[in-house]
């Protein structure tokens, strides 16, 4: 028999952004006492503020900036995973950021695919919260970057991430994995099967939600109308 999970919810708050369910199938990951199995990605604070997710990783395609290290982390109202570089932004300056980040309340740091070696080796010596290396093939080379002190990994290898996730679990039986779901349910439970213990997952854009509660107000205006 299923357990019963009590809800409370408001109606100004029913429209949150909620995590596909198939995601409580993952193990989770313990950090600092609390269990990560939903992970949102984005960078998004509406959405941030409105998700019923575990965590956020906040990663972003340019340089890192503090500003919005701090006003991500100020804004969530849940642990969050800050992307400190490893790609373009290398060396003192990802170190510099995961200090800051780790000051302002970040729960781990994310160094990107293409990370050098010194770079990890300097952040994980800098910081005492997580650091996250992202996976992006089965090809990654890992021995060194988890000598160096990398916690976690999280792979993102498009189609054939939960190849990735598989391979690297048998590699590593005891390694955290954090892994993007893909999009359906059925995608979501291969990852997890494969061997991830927490799931990202990204969520629909502010335009989309917003267009879709639009077409809702114009179909209510619609039938006011008529009546």
């Amino acid at each position: 028999m299923a357990e019963f999970v009590p809800e409370i919810m408001t109606e100004l708050r029913k429209d949150i952004v909620r995590v596909p369910e198939v995601i409580l199938q993952a193990s989770g990951i313990k950090v600092f006492g609390k269990k990560i199995r939903s992970i949102i990605f984005t960078t998004d604070i509406a959405i941030i503020r409105n998700t019923n997710a575990n965590a956020v990783i906040a990663v972003y395609p340019f340089t890192p900036h503090p500003a919005i290290t701090k006003s991500i982390i100020e804004a969530a109202d849940i642990p969050v995973f800050s992307g400190v570089g490893g790609g373009l932004t290398q060396g003192a300056r990802s170190a510099y950021m995961s200090m800051f980040a780790e000051a302002q309340g970040s729960l781990g740091v994310v160094l990107n695919g293409p990370t050098p070696l010194e770079t990890v080796q300097e952040v994980c010596r800098i910081v005492d919260i997580p650091v996250v290396s992202t996976v992006t093939s089965k090809y990654t080379e890992l021995d060194e970057k988890l000598e160096a002190g990398i916690s976690i990994i999280n792979i993102s290898a498009g189609k054939e991430t939960a190849e990735t996730v598989r391979y690297f679990r048998e590699k590593y039986p005891e390694l955290p994995i954090i892994a993007t779901g893909g999009p359906t349910e059925e995608s979501i439970l291969e990852t997890i099967e494969a061997g991830a213990n927490a799931i990202t997952y990204t969520p629909p854009t502010n335009g989309e939600l917003f267009s879709a509660k639009m077409d809702k107000y114009r179909q209510l205006e619609k039938e006011n109308y008529q009546d």
